[in-house]
C-alpha cells in the first residue's frame, strides 16, 4: 500500500504527525530537495505533500522528474504563516480551493 508522506518545516510537522501523517522534516531548502528527490524514488510513497515555501527549492531537474512520472503524485501545500487581523479568510480560502480543483467556488456565510 501506499503512503501519504508530507514534507515541511519543524514548525508545522507536528500538526501533520497529529493528523496521522508520516512526516518528513527538511531545516533547509538544500535539505528539502535533497529529501523529495529520496521520496520520489521510494516505491512506497503514493502522494507527497510539500509545503510550498520548501517547494521553490526544487531544481528544473526534479521538477521535470516530478511532471514526467504518474506515481507517487507531488502536491504543493500552501502553508499561510499568519493571517493578520482584518484580512479577507474567505478570498484567501477560494483561492486555495480554485487553486485545487481548478475553479471558484463562492463562499457564503451559513
Amino acid at each position: 500500500m501506499y503512503k501519504l508522506v508530507v514534507l515541511t518545516d519543524p514548525e508545522h510537522a507536528d500538526g501533520f504527525r497529529l493528523a496521522g501523517c508520516d512526516v518528513v522534516v527538511a531545516e533547509s531548502p538544500e535539505e528539502a530537495r535533497r529529501s523529495l528527490a529520496a521520496l520520489v524514488d521510494d516505491d512506497t510513497s503514493g502522494i507527497i505533500a510539500v509545503n510550498e515555501a520548501l517547494m521553490a527549492a526544487v531544481d528544473e531537474r526534479l521538477q521535470h522528474k516530478i511532471d514526467s512520472i504518474y506515481r507517487p503524485i507531488v502536491v504543493s501545500l500552501p502553508i499561510k504563516e499568519t493571517l493578520h487581523l482584518g484580512e479577507d479568510h474567505r478570498a484567501y480560502l477560494s483561492r486555495l480551493i480554485r487553486r485545487a480543483i481548478g475553479f471558484d467556488i463562492t463562499l457564503r456565510r451559513g
